[in-house]
């Protein structure tokens, strides 16, 4: 099972999130960029999960 990888923040709306740029996960995938991230303490608003760097995919 492979990780949505989402393109757009969940907080903002507006950061684009490339599959090779920088975002914050929790372990559901929540998905958000550092500033939201970093702004929220490093915590889910949804499910009070920690907040991780996510996994990047290399590109072909």
């Amino acid at each position: 099972m492979a990780l949505e990888m989402r393109d757009r923040c969940e907080r903002c709306g507006t950061a684009a999130l490339p599959p090779d740029g920088e975002a914050r996960i929790c372990s559901y995938e929540c998905t958000f960029c550092g500033p939201c991230a970093d702004g929220m303490g490093g915590t889910c608003p949804n499910c009070a999960g920690e907040l991780l760097p996510r996994p990047r995919r290399a590109t072909a």
